[in-house]
């Protein structure tokens, strides 16, 4: 096994005898993988495994992706970056502690602080003779040029090339960018995972592609055998070993006169437990998003950065501490949050199979440090966590929206999202086929933001008003106070997305309705073809006598529960109506707690508990609470 000491930029040999271009392009991208394979003697499962991590075969046609990567092949084309570093941009105030708002954001860093450390389709432009153009749009001559950047990486490390996959770990690990050692060992180590295991899945354009299972290789024993063995991590941060990560601290220091940033130091789990982990996209780039991380004087903070192209992480926030992340203290207090590198819109292009396999990893190891369940009610999207108050409610976030590939992720974690239950079960689970589910939504191009989105694989249903394709969509009061919810990328108000369990209200043909935010949210569920499936569990109902029962963005305490010198924090409901008649699934209990933090000093900060019992519901697209003496638990068969 080669460990690279020329990770860095080396050298690159130029290739010779290489055709310039081919008099026919290969019927499918299966073809078009074993032609390019056998034109540059890349082994054909090398070259579908570090695609598949790349890009999982997808071309998103022609759109770049991250580091400007584009096609299957993810070739780099640094003067293709776009767009800007908003971090979640939105109203939210990341922090969600209305009795310390925080000040308005400092400026993002600009789009020019991009490093431009990636130009490789220029190398592979020059390798095969092919334009920029054909190499960003067309799929065939995308993948020649990932394939003769392979045979030239493995020229430049004085390796052969070789027919034996084991032979070509180092050129892998080349092919990753990384300027890491150990993010490019992950991504190589990735990429013959893959290669061991065999992988099929239809691409976003509607290809078959296979790479079969390839299990007698001895050469890939050795690195198989390391990646479960790896000692435990000395270096400080909280990660599992099997992943490339580092040490980036946030930024914690007082600020005149009597403030500070841009997190809040605790001592969990032993003064709180840890109950969710909250999947964030960064509505940018890596490096400038990390150094909005870095300045004291930015309104928010987070526990962990993910890097779209090779899975890389980097800590900034150790577990026991609270990052102002989610929009929501109680939330905050309790949760651990994990920043992905792209934009909600693009995020097919920029939700990288490195990236999930890499955060997949450090979710799975932290839930089990932590105790918190791998399920949708405690692995949480941002756009999962409530508002704090009626007026909040409007501002959450939405990331890292419905491209985000729920159904994969939980089982990357070894957490696959199961049927329980018969076809007439009481709850389901949404879970839509991600690869050929595309509803339609806009607002995906920026320069054209009415415009609709290119049809996109999508882990999400939409919600309607009745059981018909053309019904309206049910209503979020708390999104749109007077109006309508749209098709906009960045609203979920009348979506359910996959995971999500919810209570059936009604069946009608092919149709299913769900109790939703207070009403009855129809959604297209054909057995030929089901985007649910059956999910038994507990429910909640009001009480008997009782017309409603509030809901609540927090668990906060009762009045009596705070001692002198904490100021009492309201419980207040929400705007939605939970009515009798009405069901809806049931996470797990919530402790009733509020923690005391806002000052720079840790021996100040106080956790106020009560007795007030709550439970945690999935009363729309976003969880809420209800007090456990207003409703009544029952098991839905």
């Amino acid at each position: 096994m080669r460990r690279l000491l020329a990770l860095g930029v080396a050298a690159l040999l130029p290739l010779t005898n290489v055709s310039a271009a081919h008099a026919q392009d290969p019927a499918d991208r299966q073809a078009a993988f074993a032609a390019a394979a056998a034109e540059y003697q890349v082994p054909e499962s090398v070259l579908l495994g570090v695609s598949y991590l790349e890009s999982r075969w997808d071309a998103h046609a022609g759109k770049p992706s991250s580091d400007a990567g584009f096609g299957p092949m993810h070739l780099t084309d640094a003067a293709a970056y776009t767009g800007s570093n908003h971090h979640d941009a939105g109203e939210e105030d990341a922090r969600g502690d209305e009795t310390r708002p925080l000040p308005a954001p400092v400026t993002p860093p600009a789009p020019a602080e991009i490093p431009a450390r990636l130009r490789t389709m220029e190398r592979a432009a020059a390798l095969t003779g092919e334009s920029h153009e054909r190499l960003r749009t067309d799929d065939a001559a995308n993948i020649r040029g990932g394939a003769a950047l392979l045979a030239d990486y493995q020229k430049s490390l004085g390796a052969p090339l070789s027919d034996d996959p084991g032979e070509w770990y180092g050129a892998v690990a080349k092919y990753s960018g990384a300027d890491e050692s150990d993010a490019a060992e992950f991504f190589a180590d990735e990429v013959f995972s893959v290669i061991s295991e065999g992988v099929e899945r239809t691409t976003d354009d509607g290809e078959r592609v296979r790479l079969p299972a390839v299990s007698d290789l001895h050469k890939i024993v050795k690195w198989l055998e390391k990646l479960g063995l790896r000692p435990p991590r000395t270096d400080g941060v909280e990660c599992p070993a099997s992943i490339s990560c580092e040490w980036i601290p946030s930024a914690y220091q007082e600020l005149p006169p009597d403030d500070y940033g841009h997190y809040d130091l605790a001592n969990r789990p032993l003064s709180q437990k840890v109950d969710y982990i909250i999947i964030h996209d960064m509505e940018g780039y890596f490096l400038p998003s990390i150094k909005l991380n870095q300045d004291p004087n930015y309104g928010a903070s987070w526990h962990y950065s993910v890097r779209s192209s090779d899975g890389h992480i980097a800590q900034h926030i150790k577990t026991k501490d609270v990052g102002w992340q989610a929009g929501n203290w109680y939330i905050n207090a309790k949760s651990i949050g994990i920043e992905h590198e792209g934009f909600l819109a693009e995020g097919s292009t920029w939700y990288t199979e490195a990236m999930y396999r890499s955060s997949a990893r450090l979710v799975r190891y932290l839930a089990l440090r932590h105790g918190v369940p791998l399920d949708r009610a405690h692995i949480l999207g941002h756009d999962n966590v409530p508002g704090t108050l009626p007026t909040t409610v409007r501002g959450m976030h939405e990331d890292p929206g419905p491209f985000w590939d729920w159904a994969h992720y939980m089982q990357l974690m070894g957490a696959p999202l199961h049927q329980f239950g018969g076809p007439r079960s009481g709850s389901v689970m949404i879970k839509p086929d991600f690869a050929t589910n595309k509803p339609y939504f806009y607002g995906c191009d920026r320069k054209n933001p009415e415009a609709a989105c290119p049809p996109l694989p999508a882990g999400t249903v939409w919600l309607r008003t009745e059981p018909r394709a053309d019904a309206p969509l049910v209503k979020d009061i708390g999104k749109h106070p007077t109006g309508e919810s749209l098709y906009s990328v960045y609203d979920h108000s009348a979506r359910a997305s996959t995971g999500q369990r919810f209570a059936v209200a009604e069946r009608q043909g092919d149709w299913t309705a769900v109790w939703y935010l207070g009403q009855k949210a129809w959604f297209h569920n054909p057995a030929a073809a089901p985007t649910a499936i059956p999910s038994a569990g507990l429910v909640v109902t009001p009480k008997a006598g009782k017309a409603t029962v509030p809901v609540y963005g927090r668990a906060y305490p009762e009045q009596e529960a705070y001692p002198e010198g904490i100021p009492y924090q309201a419980v207040t409901p929400l705007q939605y109506t939970f009515s009798a008649g009405e069901k809806y699934t049931l996470a797990g209990p919530a402790a009733a707690e509020y923690y005391r933090a806002v000052t720079f000093n840790l021996e100040d900060h106080k956790v106020v508990r009560g007795r007030t019992k709550y439970l945690e519901i999935q009363f729309g697209h976003r969880v809420m609470y209800v007090k456990a003496d207003d409703v009544d638990v029952t098991f839905s068969g």
